[in-house]
């Protein structure tokens, strides 16, 4: 009567072949895992860099309409159709209020000036603009990404936005 189990050897062949196909998987693992981890993280940060780029340009439209109406007219006019633009009062209100904002973060600064545009034939003057420059450093926080994304020196894990804004200065308009 003939054994229906198979020699030893060809279990020990058969063991082997399975031993060499579960090697091949985690090796190919290995060389797929860093790059496939990589490419999320860089994902990742681009969201993250996209979520810091919507925050600085919301604070910057904000900074600007905040700058707008303080360095607006004063009560004292210059001539006929002109008005006086307060600057330093506007820039001193736009760094209290980015204060506000973001009480832990030094690394954020504001500054404003008032620009002069084109004729309004209905007023009879020359309008004013303000224009608003906010430098923003967003922190790149995924690791490898963060790597090929931020500014020099890399190690700074820091990348720098930059966000411009004009707003116009309001004015009454007196007849």
């Amino acid at each position: 009567m003939k054994s229906s189990l198979p020699a030893p050897r060809a279990l020990a062949a058969r063991f082997i072949s399975r031993l060499k196909r579960a090697g091949q998987v985690t090796v190919e693992l290995l060389l797929v895992l860093p790059i496939f981890m990589l490419l999320l993280f860089f994902i990742m940060e681009m969201g993250n860099l996209g979520f810091h780029t919507i925050l600085a340009h919301h604070c910057a439209y904000e900074l600007a309409r905040i700058g707008s109406l303080v360095a607006g007219p004063n009560s004292s006019t210059i001539g006929p159709g002109e008005i006086t633009v307060n600057e330093s009062g506007a820039n001193i209100k736009m760094r209290n209020v980015l204060g506000q904002m973001f009480p832990a973060s030094p690394g954020i600064t504001v500054e404003g000036h008032a620009i002069r545009t084109l004729y309004d034939q209905q007023a009879k003057r020359l309008n004013w603009d303000w224009v608003v420059t906010l430098n923003y450093e967003a922190r790149l926080v995924f690791p490898g990404s963060s790597h090929f994304l931020s500014d020099p020196p890399k190690g700074s894990r820091k990348k720098k936005i930059v966000v411009k804004v004009r707003m116009p200065i309001e004015s009454a308009y007196f007849e």
